[in-house]
């Protein structure tokens, strides 16, 4: 067996969550392989809502174990209220034994969001547009060989490990003014670090590496997108983590010739939060439309979503990057209602017509080229069979199919787990 992986092929915000919820009776396991609760990922089924931060989206399934592997980082006050959440919904994976955390997974402090709220406050308009979650710093110290891991929690000198980074990062904090008081929160940490020591700890690769001998399957989930990958997302405006299938390989612990199938996701338009380029972004009316129709608020922030017309030459640097083998197109009810819609083709970069995102789209932008496709004026959202499907969206389909060389296997065409297309 292979360890399958599903992830975003552009900003972030593509319906990972959803996609995984679908997916997921198919796996044993579900494993988070990186990022930390910045990420929101959305679920509707039975008339209810759900919001994921850090506990992977098979959660909702009773016959899948879900791991938050090695690669996540992990603020124990966050999810301890996201699952007291979900055992006020009626689900409780603690209880039920369906959740399992790896000890090389770090732990984000009270005082690395006191970094990042005071880093992005220093750089002004300059700002990446951070969750102020403490994620990079968490990051930086994980890669700085100074951090805190949850396997350290069984060890007699925790407290003593966190005492030492915390004095590290009140010397930093100095340099910014004066240090605010974190005493409540810290209280509140190690609360949560207690509630954590009862949940089973796991070393990651062992666990996904045991699966896949026993002929289990075993689904790998990112968070964010692909754009916002450390090492080759739009720098520097990106994440702190590797969003593309390598960090799935890192975030686990599995060699890359254990990945099967790559599941690449995105939607029939696009989105970004936060600053840094945005090619095909739509500062008018329609992308206002878009965003409205598209409900493109942040899940965790509330932030509003920037949008614009679908990138081709970004989606096909997204697939290159991560060996996509099948692709899910999502949200494509929200364009339903717009006589014509839009797609790049190619940028304008440096007075050259080119097909593939360059090295710097920060400070030379890219110029679109956009090519117009008629639209669909039908309501998608109550549409159960493939057939019925109006033939504008199916030539949107295979118009997409062939400009990225990759087929789509599923449509989605409303929030909820039902509101899903397999296609032919």
């Amino acid at each position: 067996m292979k360890v399958d992986v599903l992830l975003g092929l552009q900003w972030g915000d593509e319906g990972k969550g959803k996609i995984v919820d679908v997916l997921c009776p198919q796996y044993d396991l579900i494993a988070r392989f990186q990022g930390g609760p910045n990420a929101g990922h959305t679920l509707e089924f039975d008339g209810k809502k759900y919001i994921l931060n850090t506990v992977p989206s098979g959660i909702f399934n009773p016959g899948t174990l879900n791991l938050i592997g090695g690669g996540v980082v992990i603020d124990p006050i966050t999810l301890r209220q996201e699952l007291d959440k979900l055992k006020t919904s009626g689900i409780d994976p603690v209880a039920h034994n369906k959740l399992v955390i790896a000890r090389k997974a770090h732990l984000i402090l009270p005082t690395h969001r006191l970094l990042d709220a005071a880093s992005e406050s220093k750089m002004g308009e300059a700002k990446i547009g951070s969750t102020l979650k403490g994620i990079g710093p968490t990051y930086m110290d994980k890669t700085g060989r100074n951090g805190i891991r949850v396997g350290d929690t069984e060890l007699p000198d925790f407290r003593e490990r966190y005492n030492k980074l915390v004095e590290k990062h009140k010397s930093i904090l100095s340099h910014y003014g004066d240090i605010p008081d974190f005493s409540e929160r810290e209280a509140e940490f190690f609360d949560a670090i207690e509630y954590l020591k009862t949940i089973p700890k796991v070393d990651s690769e062992q666990l996904v590496n045991r699966y896949l001998a026993e002929g289990k399957r075993v689904l790998a989930e990112g968070a964010q997108g692909t754009l916002l990958d450390i090492d080759f997302g739009s720098y520097p405006f990106v994440t702190s983590s590797n969003t593309t299938t390598a960090g799935a390989c890192t975030g686990m612990g599995v060699a890359p010739n254990k990945i099967g199938e790559v599941i690449g996701i995105f939607k029939a338009y696009c989105t970004r939060v936060g600053g840094g380029p945005f090619p095909t972004e739509l500062e008018n009316e329609t992308g206002e439309k878009i965003r409205q129709l598209g409900h493109e608020f942040g899940a965790i922030t509330g932030r509003s979503r920037r949008t614009g017309w679908i990138d081709l030459p970004a989606l096909r640097y997204a697939i290159m990057l991560n060996g996509v083998t099948q692709l899910v197109m999502t949200k494509a009810d929200v364009l339903s209602g717009f006589e014509d819609i839009y797609a790049c083709t190619h940028y304008i970069y440096n007075g050259e017509k080119i097909d593939f995102m360059p090295y710097d789209i920060c400070s030379i932008k890219p110029e679109p080229v956009f090519e117009k496709i008629p639209g669909w004026n039908n309501d998608l959202t109550g549409i159960t069979q493939v057939e019925d499907l109006p033939s504008a969206i199916t030539d949107y389909i295979q118009y997409l199919e062939k400009a990225l060389g990759v087929p789509i296997k599923y449509l989605s065409v409303g929030p909820d787990r039902t509101q899903t297309l397999i296609l032919p």
